[in-house]
């Protein structure tokens, strides 16, 4: 079981709310990282400067954390990369197929209580679960 973390836990939430309701009342703008990104990558969208800029804090975030605390990072793949973009692929399509993702649905909408962002959610769980259920029994079936 991994190690339980409350406090890095509430202080990454913490800063997750922070920067959604920041954007929201600076821009007017809804955090979801694959709004955000497929709006840049599918369109000239007008505000590329504020699409490039969350982009690069995210990107420098995880490189300051790797430079101050690189023990918490894997030295090598977890997992074999052909899965890995399997994953991203299913990812990117159920953002697609569900208008948003877990940021923006999940942060964002159901703070706002919405009905959409409150079924979609559900369903990224439900999901997740039976995914991390599957796998796992995969797993045990190859090791026996």
């Amino acid at each position: 079981m991994p190690e339980f973390t409350p406090l890095p836990s509430l202080v990454g939430g913490l800063l997750i709310g922070l920067s959604a309701s920041m954007l929201l009342l600076s821009h007017g703008r809804v955090l979801g990282i694959s709004g955000l990104y497929g709006g840049l990558i599918t369109r000239q969208p007008t505000d590329r400067g504020l699409r490039l800029s969350f982009f690069g804090g995210l990107l420098s975030a995880g490189l300051i954390m790797w430079l101050i605390r690189p023990e918490l990072f894997p030295s090598g793949p977890v997992t074999p990369l052909w899965l890995t973009a399997i994953a991203g692929f299913l990812v990117g399509f159920g953002t697609r197929l569900g208008n948003g993702c877990t940021s923006g649905h999940g942060v964002c909408g159901i703070s706002r209580l919405s009905t959409r962002s409150l079924v979609a959610t559900g369903a990224f769980m439900a999901t997740g679960i039976a995914t991390v259920l599957l796998v796992r029994a995969l797993q045990n079936v190859g090791s026996n």
